[in-house]
């Protein structure tokens, strides 16, 4: 199996599909580099590369017990980056991984990237403090850590379909797609698994995103539970100066699956910067945005 080594000795798996612009797919929280096979397929069957790669502590990668924040993601990025001497890249961070993106942009430049993408991403800050008032209360978060303490499998067992937005009546993935989520969920080490809930979940990027000018687009679900759209990807779009934002009305926090055609095919129209079909434009600008939307909102 392929792996790297990162700035301090930790083994990274990976995966490298296809050939062309290279195109970094950065896993969401509690997964794993699998979570993107209907998207890595896709996208190398369409004629580029494209990479995934396991965090640290999850999947097939080493697990540690330190190297859980930020800037040590952002390093354990910026190796594979390296290491491949990856060039005129796409990155593409869900939730979690939209902030490693973020990081890896501000503190090591655009050199190797051409531009990024942002899908249900946490930044730019989730916590709810005085001068972010639509974050999310820090109870929430402090329940998720009591409960995967508690009991994780059992954690899972109830996060995942709210993750994908399934409940008795709507059925937006399968039970299959349930189970194997749930067990990527337990590949990863609880001390990695409570350190990476502790850096989405407080972690402020809000200063950083105003350096970042690679076109960026932002995709998220309107229906999202896990990573409320007000709370991220909408403020994203204020704070980053050569973004926009693709709303996916009714869509929960897992649409990589729930609405992977649209996604797909959102993915590569971006990329080659080639529409895929004639349809109505899907990203909205920042000043279309604002006029459209009512203050307070």
């Amino acid at each position: 199996m392929p792996f790297i080594e990162t700035h301090d000795g930790a083994e990274l798996y990976y995966t490298d599909l296809g050939s062309g612009q290279p195109i970094v797919l950065i896993h969401g929280w509690p997964f794993n580099g699998d979570m993107w096979e209907k998207q890595s397929t896709w996208l190398a069957e369409n004629g580029f590369r494209t990479i995934t790669y396991d965090r640290r502590g999850f999947g097939r990668s080493e697990q540690t017990w330190a190297g859980y924040d930020y800037d040590s993601l952002a390093e354990d990025l910026k190796s594979l980056m390296d290491e491949l001497d990856l060039k005129n890249a796409v990155l593409v961070g869900f939730s979690m991984g939209g902030g490693e993106v973020v990081r890896y942009l501000s503190s090591f430049g655009k050199e190797r990237v051409a531009k990024a993408v942002l899908i249900s991403a946490v930044p730019p800050y989730l916590l709810k403090t005085a001068d972010n008032p639509d974050g999310v209360d820090e109870k929430v978060f402090a329940d998720i850590e009591e409960d995967i303490r508690k009991d994780r499998p059992n954690f899972l067992k109830s996060f995942v379909p709210k993750f994908y937005g399934r409940s008795a009546l709507k059925h937006t993935v399968s039970e299959a797609v349930l189970e194997w989520s749930q067990a990527m969920g337990m590949t990863g080490s609880l001390r990695a698994t409570l350190e990476t809930a502790h850096s989405w979940a407080t972690t402020d990027f809000r200063s950083e995103m105003e350096r970042i000018h690679v076109p960026v687009r932002i995709i998220h679900g309107t229906s999202d539970a896990t990573v409320p759209i007000n709370a991220s990807s909408r403020r994203s779009l204020e704070i980053l100066p050569n973004a926009t934002l693709s709303e996916y009305e009714g869509e929960p926090h897992g649409l990589f699956l729930t609405a992977s055609d649209r996604l797909n095919e959102e993915l590569l129209e971006f990329i080659s910067g080639r529409p895929t079909e004639e349809k109505e434009d899907i990203a909205v600008p920042l000043a279309s945005y604002l006029a459209a939307t009512p203050a307070g909102s």
